[in-house]
């Protein structure tokens, strides 16, 4: 026989206990809970950035060693060709141009240093033509150059004296007309011995020119003077001359001050400098 006043207490306490083992196993049944991870896909992501740094970290080392490669000059542009324009071609000789037709000349004034002839022509064109002109022999310019003091700023003769016709004094070189069929060289000669004094060793023809070729025919033909001996100097009857030995350096400062007007002088001395100077610089 059962004792009824434990049964009731036992059995309670039977099943507490199989209900606390039940809890218990499922407990242990049940599994621990992971941490979450990150999805594989991004580990595999992260493993491939890792390589690819990694071959980008060997790659930049051997740029390192390696020597850099020269860079290559760019050529330069060449310079395109210039094709040289020809000039104009040098104008045949006067004798080779159409010349003009003489139908009737007289004399209308015949003086001791000139004559004024009247002419009627057919001029090159074809054009007929009234023309007063003066005929003269031509008359020689003399740029006397000492060097023996200063051979980069030579002294040059010049000349003073009054001039009616402009009606003032001049300052110029010495120059004078040509006799009838006197030798250019031979006429220079004489003059500068006449108004100066000077003989020259050395001669040379600078430039010849028509001073005024829409009335007069004189031609001036300028020579150069070197290698100067002073003489004695015996000018014409009507021929009051002073005379004196300025340097270029200063007569082309006269030339700019406006202090020289003749035109001889000026055409003679500024072309002379230039040359000089264009000399110098080969």
């Amino acid at each position: 026989m059962h004792d009824r006043r434990f049964g009731g207490s036992r059995t309670s306490s039977v099943v507490r206990i199989l209900n606390l083992m039940a809890l218990g196993g499922e407990r242990q049944e049940m599994p621990k809970k992971e941490k979450a991870g990150k999805p594989a896909e991004s580990r595999k992501g992260k493993a491939v950035k890792a390589a690819k740094s990694d071959k980008a970290k060997t790659a930049a080392s051997q740029e390192a060693k390696s020597p850099k490669p020269k860079k290559a000059k760019a050529a330069k542009p060449k310079a395109a060709k210039v094709l040289k324009r020809k000039g104009p071609k040098t104008p045949p000789p006067a004798e080779n141009l159409e010349k003009e037709q003489l139908l009737s000349s007289e004399v209308a004034f015949e003086g001791r240093l000139f004559r004024v002839l009247r002419d009627r022509v057919i001029e090159p064109g074809g054009r007929e033509n009234l023309r007063d002109i003066v005929r003269h022999n031509g008359s020689v310019v003399i740029l006397a150059v000492d060097t023996s003091k200063n051979r980069k700023n030579p002294w040059i003769v010049i000349e003073r004296q009054y001039r009616h016709a402009a009606q003032r004094f001049l300052w110029e070189l010495p120059a004078g007309k040509l006799e009838p069929g006197e030798d250019p060289l031979a006429g220079a000669k004489r003059e500068l011995e006449e108004e100066t004094g000077y003989h020259a060793r050395k001669w040379k023809l600078l430039v010849e020119y028509y001073p005024s070729p829409g009335f007069m025919g004189e031609s001036m033909k300028v020579f150069v003077a070197e290698g100067l001996v002073a003489g004695n100097s015996h000018p014409e009857e009507d021929e009051r001359i002073e005379f004196r030995l300025v340097k270029l350096s200063e007569v082309l400062k006269m030339i700019e001050k406006g202090a020289i007007l003749d035109g001889k002088t000026l055409t003679s001395v500024l072309l002379y400098a230039r040359l000089r100077a264009a000399k110098g610089k080969k």
